[in-house]
């Protein structure tokens, strides 16, 4: 396993082993959404890691990243676990089971890295691809579950409404009769042609205020609903449209899949 943007083509994929020999390898599938990358080696023996617990550190741990930059052999790095949080969704639509930050950033050449604690337990895999300037462990636990579903279907299916927005504050006027709990919704600048908002009824100018009964305030409302919405699952949108309460029915469609393959 390794950082998915790290893995620029599909074919000639090559591996080099800790006993320095080179192998061929094949791409089992790519998840962007969470950037972890599968690769498959044939006819291969290599040893288990001692795995460890993202959740267990804490900000102030050292930790060490181990990559293999280029052609300048086994480098290693030492780190200062730098923030902690719960479970998140990156910008990408991808579910991180704990949110660990690397205090200063990545070395280049080390997204892809794999990163232990002091006991010497694997706890990730490190990638600058997930928040801008910053380094980020993709826990273990995330990258075991993304890489099971990767082996079994050669991607990861996310919900999907095919709609671009933009953020916006909503009239006191409109709050006040439409009894809302909360000043913003999303303005729907763009649609997916043939998607299932299109397909919906959703129309451009539309303003997204509730899914599924939930509050849209921002993308994370929607990626948070769509996170636990199923391919195929009809939700209810509530719009504002010419200033008065819509309501629609939406069929869930799944993402489409961009760098992956079966």
């Amino acid at each position: 396993m390794t950082a998915a943007h790290t893995l620029r083509r599909e074919e000639g994929i090559e591996v080099t082993l800790t006993d320095g020999r080179t192998v061929a390898a094949v791409l089992a599938g790519l998840d962007p959404g969470s950037d972890v990358g599968v690769l498959k080696l044939d006819s291969v023996d290599l040893d288990p890691i001692d795995s460890g617990d993202a959740h267990s550190l804490k900000p102030g741990h050292l930790a060490l990243a181990v990559a293999r930059a280029d052609d300048s052999g086994v480098s290693a790095d030492f780190g200062v676990i730098g923030g902690v949080g719960g479970g998140w969704r990156t910008w990408r639509g991808g579910q991180l089971d704990a949110f660990v930050r690397l205090d200063g950033g990545l070395r280049p050449g080390f997204s892809g890295a794999a990163l232990a604690d002091m006991r010497g337990q694997v706890v990730g895999i490190c990638t600058s691809a997930l928040m801008r300037g910053a380094g980020i462990v993709i826990p273990g636990t995330t990258v075991e579950r993304v890489t099971d579903e990767l082996l079994a279907k050669g991607r990861v299916s996310r919900g999907y409404l095919g709609v671009g927005t933009q953020r916006v504050g909503l009239p006191d006027a409109w709050v006040k009769e439409m009894n809302l709990s909360f000043g913003s919704g999303l303005l729907i600048n763009s649609l997916a042609p043939g998607g299932p908002a299109e397909q919906a009824g959703v129309l451009i100018g539309d303003v997204l205020i509730e899914l599924d009964g939930k509050p849209c305030r921002d993308m994370g409302d929607v990626s948070a609903a769509l996170g636990s919405a199923s391919v195929g699952q009809q939700l209810q949108i509530a719009l504002i449209r010419g200033g008065e309460r819509h309501a629609c029915s939406v069929t869930v469609g799944e993402r489409p899949q961009r760098n992956s393959c079966r």
